[in-house]
């Protein structure tokens, strides 16, 4: 497996790929958006226009399979920007691999600052054998989701948001149902609550990296010479097409479950 370019910031561990990637994606999501946007019109509109107000129409209708839209339409905008964000990001591991090599600890450096995991994986190869020289691979192109942080922080910004909307607009409701249907459930409905964001997450995470790992063991197949890189290529064809399906799967539940989780808190019991 390539290593993650992981430098040390502020006492922090900082994977700069990681960083790069949420750039990326977040830009791509926002040219798209602006694109989509620029030239509206009613009589002639374009294609990007027709497949925005396409993607307008499926978020509302997801929106509106969870809750009523009196109260839902406050959140499309929300579900908008985090499907296709979530989308974006599971796609862009899909096409390519961008990897660096580093032979020697001095080359293991950005911004002046060392590279931790590639130091290590030196001083661990040397530690085995003084005498070796070896090589480290780091990845700096992945998809972003596929990064247990990643997927754990967009989980928490549902977590929040909707708890915090319970707790604010709906705060006897949804103080009340911790204790239901008897007070002796609190410690379960708690453990419930704190499940559901570690799951939220972990789905997410756990199904993008799997794809990725695969994809790497494909790729390794092209180290046999010709009968492996023929081999390689219908299988990474085959996988890749799947892929694109999982991630846009992975993005439609991760979103839905978000908004269920909002109408959960925002909802009395005589409304569900």
């Amino acid at each position: 497996m390539h290593e993650a370019p992981i430098i040390m910031l502020g006492g922090f561990r900082l994977d700069l790929s990681v960083l790069l990637m949420l750039v990326v994606t977040g830009a791509l999501v926002f040219i798209f958006a602006v694109l989509a946007t620029r030239r509206l019109s009613v009589e002639n509109p374009g294609k990007l226009q027709n497949f925005m107000e396409w993607a307008v129409e499926f978020v509302r209708n997801l929106i509106s399979s969870t809750m009523d839209m009196k109260k839902g339409k406050h959140f499309i905008s929300l579900a908008l920007s985090m499907i296709m964000f979530i989308f974006v990001g599971n796609m862009l591991g899909l096409p390519f691999q961008a990897v660096t090599e580093v032979t020697e600890v001095s080359q293991a450096q950005v911004f002046n600052q060392p590279i931790v995991t590639a130091v290590d994986a030196f001083n661990e190869a040397h530690a085995k054998d003084p005498e070796a020289h070896p090589h480290v691979e780091l990845a700096w192109w992945k998809s972003p989701t596929a990064d247990l942080s990643v997927t754990m922080g967009l989980a928490l910004v549902a977590f929040l948001v909707s708890h915090g909307l319970g707790l604010f607009r709906n705060t006897r409701g949804y103080l009340q149902h911790y204790l239901k249907p008897f007070a002796l459930f609190l410690p379960i409905n708690l453990i419930e609550t704190a499940s559901k964001l570690l799951t939220h997450g972990m789905r997410l995470f756990a199904n993008i990296f799997a794809g990725e790992v695969l994809i790497t063991t494909i790729l390794k197949l092209t180290t046999f010479k010709v009968f492996g890189a023929i081999a390689a290529i219908p299988l990474l064809m085959a996988w890749q097409g799947f892929s694109i399906f999982i991630g846009a799967i992975q993005a439609f539940v991760f979103v839905i479950l978000m908004m269920v989780y909002i109408s959960q808190s925002i909802e009395t019991h005589d409304e569900h």
